[in-house]
């Protein structure tokens, strides 16, 4: 009996972790959006040599500038590489700084949103002027700035894209623990002695996730337009294999004679941010208390 009662608040959590998996996948939008986020990190970032037909290296002056078609499926560049191949191999640059910058930024803010708010009083007020601070100067403006200072490479444009979202992290999380801390049962469990490191991590910390969650999902699509903007104006990563916003970036001034070499790798980056905006949505549409019926 001793065994079965304390297997129950287990048994709860699993079983509502499975409804939410089922509302989450119930709609179609949402796996078709999934399958594509999925392909992108699997066959694209983690194995491009599974799917992409061409070395993105190699350069054939017999190709310049090819149309698509048959031999070459998204057409040729002006060094004659072929575009479906650095589209391909140039996800693996783009999702890392876009997953990197989520969790960077992401962890950093959600630390300090928690703690500000938590801790109330003079902490609170000193921590959120300087967050407002932040907040005064637009996302990508300050990622331009910090990268064009550091320079170009994966981890400044990382630092530099983590940079612009953390006061939208910390704002999110401190709102969150603003409104969880005075709930009854954490009153509860600080009248009987808790302490409050105790009552920060077992209640307030994880009933104040889902919308940080949500953002940070959401969030991932949103660092890859910035850090694709910073590619296409040169402050990207110079690598011999280019990322999206690189790809488009030295395809501008081709963009009238071969359209194809901006088009697929725009096309890249609007069809994956699309598909982790719509998991976004899906996630927070089902953790969301108030449309749900349980």
């Amino acid at each position: 009996m001793k065994e079965a009662t304390a297997l129950k608040p287990i048994r709860k959590i699993t079983w509502k972790a499975s409804v939410s998996l089922r509302r989450i996948s119930a709609s179609s939008v949402f796996l078709y959006a999934a399958c594509l986020v999925v392909i992108f990190m699997t066959a694209c970032a983690i194995a491009p040599q599974w799917i992409a037909p061409y070395s993105p290296e190699v350069m054939d002056p017999n190709q310049l500038l090819q149309p698509p078609g048959a031999v070459h499926l998204l057409g040729t560049d002006y060094f004659g590489r072929d575009v479906f191949s650095l589209v391909v191999y140039g996800a693996r640059d783009s999702l890392l700084i876009g997953v990197a910058s989520v969790l960077v930024g992401g962890g950093l803010g959600g630390v300090i949103g928690a703690l500000s708010g938590y801790i109330g009083g003079w902490v609170d007020v000193i921590v959120m002027r300087l967050i407002e601070i932040l907040m005064s100067i637009p996302g990508i403006l300050l990622a331009l700035a910090i990268a064009a200072a550091v320079g170009p490479s994966l981890f400044n444009i990382v630092l530099a894209v983590s940079a612009g979202v953390i006061p939208n992290y910390a704002r999110v999380m401190r709102s969150q623990v603003l409104t969880v801390k005075n709930k009854p049962y954490v009153l509860a469990s600080r009248s009987i002695g808790s302490s409050e490191l105790s009552i920060f991590l077992k209640h307030v910390l994880p009933n104040s996730l889902s919308p940080f969650l949500v953002m940070a999902t959401v969030g991932i699509g949103s660092s890859i337009l910035t850090s694709s903007g910073l590619s296409f104006l040169g402050l990207g990563v110079i690598k011999e294999i280019p990322d999206w916003g690189t790809v488009l970036s030295q395809g501008r001034g081709y963009l009238t004679v071969a359209w194809w070499i901006c088009t697929f790798p725009g096309a890249a980056i609007a069809l994956f941010v699309l598909s982790v905006n719509v998991i976004g949505d899906r996630v927070r549409d089902t953790l969301d208390p108030r449309k749900s019926g349980d």
